[in-house]
Parts: C-alpha cells; structure tokens; sequence
C-alpha cells in the first residue's frame, strides 16, 4: 500500500468518520491514543496548514501560579493511509536529560542519532505507531516535555 497522507483538502474538515475511514485497521489504535492523550490533560486541535494540510496539534493547558493561561504543542498528528503519525520536537539542549528516562534501547539509539533542525535548535521524533505498542514509550516522552515548558 502506498504511505500517503490524508486530510489535505482545506474544505473537508476531518472528522471522526473521515479520520476512522483513512485509518482502517488502525482506527481502534488512533481512538486508543486520543483517550491515553486525555490522561495526560492533552486535547487534539485540527487545523489546517497550507504546506500540511490538516494536521492534529495536540494542546496541553494549565494555569500558573499566578493565574495566567498557558499552553503548549505536546506532538503533532497526521493521519495517512492505514496509520497516523506522532511527531515531537524537544530543544537539542534537552537530548542529554531525555537519554535517562526510562525507554527502550532502541528509542535511546534514536534520540541519540537525531539531527539537530538548524533554525530552531530542536530535534525531532516521529512515530508511526499501527498499534498499541509504542504508546508508553511516546508518553514518557510527552509528559517529559511537559516538564521543559515550565
């Protein structure tokens, strides 16, 4: 099956029929996903982007200490012909912290072999998770970067 992303007509604003019908077989996996995100206080805006089409942003909300209202971009959803995609971008100056949490050696080895992106001194991680299985490993690394905007 050709990997190709879905969504990219700005006039059909995803919805979960549409999202579910891409995905196929990975549909009960996204739903999966979108509810382990709500444990995590993290909620899924759809928004489209001309050089991305409609793309998840997935917020997380709180409140300072003195009342102000903050957010930050947890990851970044795709959806594609049978999977989605999970993107995460951290400081490159976070890569040292991020190598100690509790991941696979597998995952490690990626964190450590990204590529700094120039302009923005960040690295990236993406997943393209088919079932269940990456999900612990994608929210230690969530609620890691939560813990960065602080």
């Amino acid at each position: 099956m050709e990997e190709r992303q879905l969504l990219r007509d700005k006039n059909n604003e995803p919805t979960g029929e549409t999202i579910a019908e891409g995905l196929g077989s990975a549909g009960a996996a996204y739903d999966k996903f979108i509810e382990e995100a709500k444990h995590h206080d993290i909620q899924v805006d759809w928004r489209y982007y001309n050089d991305g089409g409609w793309l998840g942003k997935a917020l997380y909300k709180w409140t300072t200490a003195r009342g102000t209202q903050k957010e930050m971009t947890a990851f970044w959803l795709s959806v594609w012909s049978g999977f989605f995609k999970v993107s995460l971008y951290f400081p490159a100056s976070s890569r040292a912290d991020a190598l100690n949490l509790p991941l696979s050696n597998e995952l490690r080895k990626r964190i450590e072999n990204s590529t700094q992106m120039e302009k923005m001194k960040t690295i990236s991680l993406t997943f393209e998770p088919r079932s269940d299985e990456l999900f612990d490993e994608i929210f230690i690394l969530v609620d890691f970067k939560r813990t960065l905007k602080r």
